[in-house]
């Protein structure tokens, strides 16, 4: 499996800049022949609550938990959980994982048929019993799929206690089925073990939903992927944050790897390429000062597969320290739009529409300029967008709740460098 690490700024700095801002992209190739480094471990939660008895969400669940089931390749190791007050083992028996095989295929299916709902929420139970059961597989890739329609039942801060204990230790792509669930508190759950959030508004949806999510998983091939960043002495990083195929703000999860230099988890890969900000405060240097203000590495373990170098030089030459990389520009303008439209639904919610549209007039128009179609297609039912270049929008009176969780849970997707959605 090989990687490159291609590093996109300006280098050119005015007099007294502190700040230094690249954009770096991970591109992978993928193991050869598609065959993974380590082994896997899946794992599907399914909400068994009471409430799932409404609008016959718990027949489409059965229905997408085996439409999953089937697409775990042999040999992977696997388990379901039902999700209810406490966290059930649904299959195989508790405490064992099965392997994936045309049998216990077809045995995890007649389980998942016996699948009741009835009882509560307890989303933090559900993630610590997936828990311990990747570390019966400690060094595979893991990951799960959690699906809700509700929120937690689980007492006052317990779920966040829950995640900090667990957080890098798999991956989970979190879905909510219905309209009746949080779409903060699975985002929660989804940055912290680095996996997706989204809305499945039907439950006939659900199948689709599962099937492609299973079968992203089964294309990764490396369990463990960070990203390193050394920095020189006065220096240091003001943030790392993937910025395509959507944001997330990695800053937080920096875990020290000697004096100058943290790593960032970058969760499981394929064949993929993935975009980040890095943004490095360096003591100002001289006009004709050059520096290396960071040194970003691809690694896995001790292995170190790629590596690119951010620069910074100085110059009273305004022409070359005022010119804006197109690559960082664009990704701040993206991240900008996950804020608006963050900004606009909270004002929304609170009443103040004079502040939300505002924001979302701002989120249409960066979502216009930078080509994010998808976005501003999301905008467009919440808001009438008049003229999208400008700005202009107007409240719409009514919005259906599944359109405006779908604003949210996705507000965070991005598209690429002229890259039309």
């Amino acid at each position: 499996m090989s990687y490159t690490a291609e590093a996109f700024q300006n280098e050119y700095l005015a007099l007294g800049a502190s700040e230094v801002n690249a954009i770096v992209t991970v591109t992978s190739s993928g193991a050869e022949g598609g065959r993974r480094t380590s082994g896997a471990t899946e794992i599907i939660i399914v909400d068994a609550s009471g409430s799932m008895q409404a609008e016959g969400r718990i027949g489409a669940a059965r229905q997408a938990a085996k439409a999953a089931v089937e697409c775990i390749d042999d040999g992977v190791h696997f388990a379901i959980i039902a999700g209810v007050s406490t966290a059930q083992q649904l299959f195989p028996d508790p405490g064992e994982l099965a392997v994936a095989s045309p049998r216990t295929r077809a045995a995890a299916s007649a389980a998942i048929d016996r699948l009741q709902a009835g009882g509560g929420t307890a989303m933090g139970a559900w993630l610590l019993l997936a828990t311990q059961l990747f570390a019966l597989r400690p060094g595979d890739i893991a990951h799960a799929i959690l699906l809700t329609d509700g929120d937690n039942g689980e007492r006052y801060g317990y779920l966040e206690s829950v995640l900090e204990t667990i957080s890098g230790k798999f991956t989970c792509d979190c879905r909510g089925v219905g309209t009746n669930w949080k779409v903060a508190e699975l985002r929660k759950i989804a940055t912290a073990m680095l996996g997706t959030v989204d809305i499945v508004a039907k439950p006939m949806d659900l199948t689709a939903a599962f099937q492609q999510m299973m079968t992203a998983a089964m294309g990764k091939t490396s369990a463990d992927v960070q990203l390193k960043v050394w920095t020189p002495v006065n220096s240091t990083v003001r943030f790392v944050k993937q910025v395509e195929p959507q944001v997330v703000d990695l800053t937080g999860k920096r875990v020290a790897d000697g004096a100058r230099a943290g790593r960032y988890p970058l969760g499981s890969w394929g064949q993929e390429s993935r975009d980040y900000h890095v943004c490095v405060d360096v003591t100002p240097g001289a006009a004709g000062d050059e520096m290396l203000a960071a040194r970003v590495s691809v690694v896995e373990g001790d292995t170190v597969h790629a590596q690119s170098l951010v620069r910074a030089v100085w110059t009273d030459d305004t022409a070359l320290s005022t010119r804006i990389n197109r690559q960082v520009a664009h990704y701040t303008g993206q991240a900008e739009l996950a804020d608006a439209i963050q900004a606009g639904l909270a004002a929304r919610d609170a009443g103040d529409d004079r502040t939300a549209t505002l924001k979302f007039g701002r989120a249409a128009q960066i979502a216009h300029a930078s080509g994010n179609k998808a976005t501003e297609d999301l905008l467009s039912k919440v808001v009438e967008i008049e003229d999208a270049a400008t700005g202009t929008v107007r409240m719409r009176r009514k919005v259906a709740a599944e359109d405006e969780m779908a604003l949210d849970t996705r507000s965070t997707k991005t598209v690429r460098v002229g890259r039309a959605q």
